[in-house]
């Protein structure tokens, strides 16, 4: 039999379970519940984004150049609009101007690359071919058969491979512009969403207020400042990682003598934006190409290039991630690993994503309050009353 102080114990032990348990299933409905509004709701959101990237120049418009609500939001978006187009416009610009260098270039790396594999096929594959005949003849009828049919299996493998990547090509074309009127559909409703979200702002802000209790909105501005904290350290972090990416490349370009050195490592540096792909847009080509046209040294000295600058961003961004956003470097690092294990290449942004909520709900009390609630439950604001007689 357990004593009445042992049992106590247990029954504050499957409470505290039940508080923890319930705690987790909460946060996991909540997530799914926003994964799918999000996927009804996506333009609404991007426009709230958006719309709190710009809350500054609208407050700009509205309170020091007393401009009304309806003028304010519809200049903050005509603004917005502008900017969008403007850095679409200059990458549109910079992609033309890389297309039409690469145009000018092009006759003369076919006719040199068609030279080079001229020579290699004189060189290596047409005395392989005539050795080929030769043991081809020297075989008996039976092994002709074999072989020729082992070789009609693999053009056979090849053509469906070819097949295959070709379709792939093709769906994902048709992919591509069946989605252009669904993302002008979307983008219509985000202008609009912003327009209206600035014009009324002011509104929407007090009727939340009203509704929504203080300690909640407490914790709520509090967890959007650090956001905005956060977010600019993820820039500043961006922009350091850009910064030596570029000044490694253009060290390793003047070590090997290129030409124009400085404007490849520009660019090379500018295409570390782009998600997922980064430098390997510009290096991986560029080397294979070298090693095709016979400048086998430059071609894998390039290819060598791209690996260290891979090995030197993997190596720095967790210590420079933690530093311009004020986190821990072990944790950036194991919130890498294991967003990648999990999510692949995508998870490379979505761990640190979530270890920068976790961290910023720890540091305005959330976190400590899920835990207060989790060992003692809900704890009365007022004491208990004595009744005495």
């Amino acid at each position: 039999m357990f004593r009445k102080g042992e049992q106590t114990m247990t029954k504050e032990q499957a409470w505290i379970s039940l508080r923890a348990v319930s705690v987790i299933l909460i946060a996991i409905l909540i997530i799914l519940v926003s994964a799918y509004l999000f996927t009804i709701t996506y333009p609404f959101v991007i426009a709230a984004l958006i719309a709190w990237m710009f809350a500054p120049l609208l407050r700009l418009l509205k309170i020091r150049l007393k401009f009304p609500s309806t003028l304010a939001s519809l200049t903050t978006v005509l603004i917005g609009i502008s900017v969008l187009g403007g850095v679409i416009t200059g990458i549109t610009f910079l992609i033309i101007y890389i297309f039409q260098q690469i145009s000018h270039e092009l006759p003369g790396w076919i006719e040199q690359g068609a030279a080079q594999l001229q020579e290699m096929f004189n060189s290596f594959v047409l005395p392989i071919w005539t050795e080929m005949n030769w043991f081809i003849d020297n075989l008996n009828v039976e092994q002709q058969q074999t072989l020729q049919q082992g070789i009609t299996e693999l053009g056979n493998q090849l053509g469906n491979i070819i097949g295959n990547v070709a379709q792939s090509l093709a769906n994902g074309l048709t992919n591509v512009v069946s989605g252009i009127p669904a993302f002008l559909f979307a983008f219509i409703f985000v202008i609009l969403a912003v327009y209206f979200i600035g014009k009324d702002v002011g509104t929407m802000k007090a009727s939340l207020q009203s509704r929504v209790p203080v300690g909640i909105q407490t914790k709520f501005t509090l967890f959007v400042q650090e956001v905005k904290t956060r977010v600019w350290g993820f820039i500043r972090a961006q922009l350091i990682l850009m910064i030596i990416t570029t000044v490694v490349v253009l060290i390793g370009l003047l070590i090997l003598g290129v030409e124009n050195a400085i404007t490849m490592a520009l660019i090379t540096g500018v295409a570390e934006i782009l998600p997922y792909l980064g430098t390997g847009t510009i290096l991986i080509p560029w080397g294979i190409y070298l090693v095709i046209s016979g400048e086998i040294f430059l071609g894998i000295s390039i290819l060598v290039l791209y690996v260290v600058v891979v090995i030197v961003r993997q190596s720095l961004e967790p210590k420079v991630l933690s530093v311009s956003m004020n986190l821990n470097t072990l944790a950036v690092l194991f919130s890498l690993f294991v967003g990648f294990q999990i999510l692949g290449v995508i998870g490379l942004f979505l761990g640190p994503a979530l270890l920068v909520v976790l961290t910023i709900l720890k540091d305005i009390g959330v976190i400590q309050d899920i835990e207060q609630f989790i060992k003692h439950g809900f704890i009365d604001d007022e004491p208990p009353r004595n009744n005495t007689s």
